[in-house]
């Protein structure tokens, strides 16, 4: 399997759009942060974690593989230079995945002290001598953009959740994820370039 990952907001809290325009918003607007990751080849979630909007991307990680079954084989997992930590490279390192993430454009190599780092400064050295453009097409890491495409169709069944306490609103997003990948085992549209 190979597995995409990334995160969006759902708004949570916080007026429409036309009354912030035209009064100023009142109160803060808040909202919930849906992390994703689907398998490249069926588009269909196989991990899911809902946090509040300040939890960044890289410290869900470890938790989205290990929705994963130990006994389901990960080959590759690829995310964006959110996910450019040593803790999300030891992650993936230690289910014997191949990690296809950007580093960051002052990235540094790593010291030999942690799994993974080895792997990451592979990439760092590849990316230096390929350049940026030429890495990630020959890595795959365009294929990144499937999960983002994922994402849009989650954010097609509702742009906010309308639960108020954190544990439906999970409820909430994750009856979301199933419908989504009910309709992927339907079927899913093949595309094919026109030359």
């Amino acid at each position: 399997m190979h597995l995409l990952v990334d995160s969006t907001g759902i708004k949570m809290l916080g007026e429409g759009e036309w009354k912030t325009k035209k009064h100023g918003a009142e109160y803060r607007r808040q909202w919930r942060k849906v992390h994703l990751g689907i398998d490249a080849s069926t588009l269909e979630i196989r991990a899911m974690e809902v946090t509040d909007n300040s939890i960044g991307d890289a410290p869900v990680l470890p938790a989205l593989l290990g929705q994963i079954p130990a006994d389901d084989r990960i080959a590759s997992v690829s995310g964006d230079g959110a996910y450019d930590t040593k803790d999300c490279h030891e992650a993936i390192a230690l289910r014997a995945a191949h990690a296809i993430i950007a580093t960051r454009k002052n990235a540094k190599p790593w010291k030999a002290n942690r799994c993974g780092v080895d792997a990451r400064n592979d990439i760092l050295r590849a990316t230096k001598r390929l350049g940026g453009a030429i890495w990630k097409r020959w890595s795959g890491y365009h294929r990144r953009s499937l999960v983002e495409t994922k994402m849009r169709c989650f954010k097609s069944l509702g742009e906010r959740v309308m639960a108020r306490d954190f544990d439906r609103q999970v409820a909430e997003l994750q009856v979301r994820a199933a419908v989504l990948n009910r309709f992927t085992r339907l079927d899913t549209a093949i595309t094919v370039p026109v030359l």
